[in-house]
């Protein structure tokens, strides 16, 4: 079935566009504003509204698809693309971008991702947010020509086999770390809760309030979660441990840090995102193999999560083969094409590295469902609840579109008989 149109609306996204280096630099609350200007090229101001671009891709049976261009909270930190601008990008796929995927077979779907993906207009690549809400506008195309799910063309473009359960979901809190955080115990979320620790006043100038506060989670943990509950406690803390200790970072105040937050976060595992922000990737990844290092030489059990300088597919790849962490955020926009993220989570298999297929909170609906399908289509380590910061919908739209999913491709397997042939 051919591709006959493909549209682009400017829309708005889950969440909002915040400048990080600002905010890092000590930029002050205003309500839930904040006070200064900007520092990331771009920014018009520290947080401003979030953008969005709805794709939308018509067949030749007059059926239309759709997929949502996003991008991070925090673009333009820690090598990422620039600020996404819908009205600035739209035309770009209304149409250089769909003068060359209209005509195109829509089963095609790992064809026409990889074209997306080396396009270049006026000699540059597109924007990851481009590559990424069109190839998911491809993913729904591919499977509304097939009469299939998302998850089974993702999986047929990777050669995987999918998950029969939902991939744990990771919540997040945003500020609102103990109400959201209560919210998730009741909701027995598997991963929670994030908690947003970005600036000293959240972790407290010794690392004192973060260890009060995952104290706090173990006790609400049992006494709001059901029967029988052990959740996974995930933090990320900006780079902020690095800023309050500083390298090098297996030295033992560090360690017994990370051990003291191993401590507080028993009887349940505790993984660390973003340890230190230390400017590139090289340097990263340098940075967090001596902190592996200096945790496991003290048999400190505390996993650490990569995520700033860990954006492209080649980033994933350069940390993995590096063993610098224990789990690596697949940060579903900064990757481009969705194939590419599910390619990411691959890649990690047969490796001492866990693949978390994450994201933003400032994408859409739409694409927090794409990459539900990517999570069963991988059978990632987990998978982040988007879009948004209130938590309930987010985890919601992934965890419903996880199950509905399971569902239907149980109803659409071949039943399996007990009958026994003589041969047998």
């Amino acid at each position: 079935m051919k591709i006959t149109g493909l549209y682009a609306t400017p829309g708005y996204s889950g969440f909002f566009f915040d400048d990080q280096r600002a905010i890092k630099q000590g930029a002050e609350h205003d309500g839930f504003t904040y006070e200064g200007e900007p520092v990331t090229d771009g920014f018009d101001e520290i947080r401003q509204a979030g953008e969005s671009i709805i794709v939308d891709i018509e067949l030749e049976d007059g059926s239309v698809v759709r997929g949502d261009c996003a991008a991070v909270q925090y673009s333009g930190a820690g090598g990422r693309d620039p600020l996404f601008k819908a009205e600035e990008y739209a035309p770009v796929i209304g149409g250089p971008v769909a003068d060359e995927l209209v005509g195109h077979d829509a089963t095609d779907f790992l064809d026409n991702a990889e074209l997306l993906e080396e396009m270049e207009v006026d000699g540059d690549r597109l924007h990851t947010a481009i590559r990424y809400g069109v190839s998911q506008a491809l993913l729904a195309a591919a499977a509304e020509a097939e009469n299939t799910t998302r998850t089974d063309v993702m999986a047929d473009a990777l050669g995987t086999e999918p998950a029969t359960e939902p991939v744990p979901v990771f919540g997040q809190s945003g500020d609102d770390r103990y109400t959201n955080t209560e919210k998730m115990f009741i909701k027995g979320v598997p991963v929670l809760p994030h908690a947003l620790i970005n600036s000293v006043e959240k972790i407290g100038e010794d690392g004192e309030t973060l260890l009060e506060y995952v104290e706090w989670l173990v006790e609400r943990s049992q006494e709001l979660g059901p029967d029988d509950y052990e959740p996974r406690f995930h933090i990320d803390v900006y780079g902020m441990i690095g800023e309050i200790f500083g390298a090098p970072y297996d030295r033992d105040d560090v360690v017994d840090y990370f051990a003291a937050l191993e401590e507080a976060a028993a009887p349940y595992p505790i993984q660390i995102e973003g340890p230190m922000d230390v400017g590139n990737r090289a340097d990263q990844i340098s940075a967090m193999v001596e902190l592996r290092e200096g945790l496991d030489d003290a048999g400190v059990d505390v996993d650490i999560v990569a995520d700033e300088w860990c954006n492209t597919f080649e980033d994933v790849q350069a940390f993995v083969d590096a063993g610098a962490a224990d789990l690596v955020q697949v940060k579903t926009p900064d990757l481009g094409g969705i194939h590419r993220s599910g390619q990411a989570v691959r890649y990690c298999e047969g490796t001492d590295t866990r693949a978390y297929l994450g994201g933003t909170c400032n994408e859409t609906e739409t694409s927090a469902r794409a990459c539900a399908h990517v999570a069963l289509a991988t059978n990632a380590a987990q998978v982040l609840a988007k879009p948004g910061m209130g938590f309930d919908e987010g985890y919601m739209i992934v965890e419903n579109e996880m199950r509905r999913t399971i569902a239907r491709r149980a109803r659409n397997q071949p039943q399996q008989t007990d009958e026994v042939t003589a041969d047998d």
